[in-house]
């Protein structure tokens, strides 16, 4: 497979006819196959609107359609530079598939925040349609706060992530090394109180939450604080057979979980984050997004 060099990103970005910029995103500090890659998914999970890219309501566009794009056009990819992307992306983002018709196509996984994209996602009816049998959400001790009280959110996003699996033991999607906060979700409570989850085609769960796009703190089995040397601690009130009421602040407990917790009773101990909603007052999803690192 011919190989694909990527161009150096311009650091002020030229603007073409259509005034699209040709600055891909991501920080300075980053690669530039970093940055293309960032820029990639950026556009197929939040950007194609206000790029003008077409697509479809499955999420696909097309390969030559996105090729032609400012920001992608300006680092001479190719078909083939895009197949090697998707092929090294280890958390399978992408699906890229060719047509009968000799057309190719490209998605992302899951992550959108464009409204008209419905995926076609597996519904999740038991807690076996999961592999893990288990789903959990990582967050940081500041957002916390605000999701002990409310619940997590999918703000600008289509869906709240979800991840599952064990770190290093085939997990493709989900975590992220900045959260400290685990939350584990208990999936029968919410399943039979009638909130709907979906897989997606690269493993991770997703729910759209209650009708104003929350899941609620009552569907929270377990909250666990994981400190800088990877020590976790039940965060106090949040432990498993606790009340939520038992907990109005969301504090952290400061002293160790019951014998490290049991490694046959905890979910906390066998499984690893998805990466955290956005808490209100951030930016705007495609203004951040894009400047930040790529998750799931």
């Amino acid at each position: 497979m011919q190989s694909h060099q990527t161009k150096k990103p311009s650091s002020h970005g030229k603007k073409n006819n259509g005034g699209s910029s040709e600055k891909l995103r991501g920080l300075p500090k980053d690669s530039p196959a970093v940055r293309l890659s960032k820029t990639l998914s950026w556009l197929l999970r939040h950007g194609a609107q206000s790029q003008g890219l077409p697509m479809r309501p499955d999420g696909y566009v097309k390969v030559s359609d996105l090729l032609q794009n400012p920001k992608i056009k300006s680092q001479s990819l190719d078909l083939a530079g895009l197949q090697e992307i998707v092929n090294a992306d280890s958390k399978k983002r992408y699906d890229l598939v060719c047509l009968d018709d000799g057309e190719w196509f490209i998605k992302a996984n899951q992550g959108h925040s464009i409204k008209t994209v419905k995926l076609d996602l597996k519904l999740i009816l038991t807690i076996n349609d999961i592999p893990s049998q288990t789903a959990v959400h990582g967050t940081t001790k500041k957002a916390w706060l605000s999701i002990s009280s409310q619940g997590l959110s999918k703000m600008n996003r289509n869906h709240i992530h979800l991840a599952q699996g064990v770190s290093g033991e085939n997990v493709i999607s989900g975590m992220r090394q900045s959260c400290s906060i685990l939350i584990f979700i208990d999936m029968p409570k919410a399943l039979s109180s009638g909130v709907k989850f979906y897989l997606s085609d690269n493993g991770v769960v997703l729910t759209e939450g209650n009708e104003k796009g929350f899941l609620e703190p009552r569907f929270f089995e377990e909250v666990v604080e994981v400190n800088g040397k990877g020590v976790r601690e039940v965060v106090r009130g949040w432990g498993k057979g606790e009340r939520v009421s038992d907990n109005p602040s969301g504090s952290i407990a400061s002293g160790p979980a019951e014998s490290g917790l049991p490694t046959n009773t905890s979910a906390s101990d066998h499984l690893v984050t998805a990466t955290s909603t956005l808490v209100p007052g951030s930016p705007s999803l495609e203004e951040k997004l894009g400047d930040v690192e790529i998750r799931d």
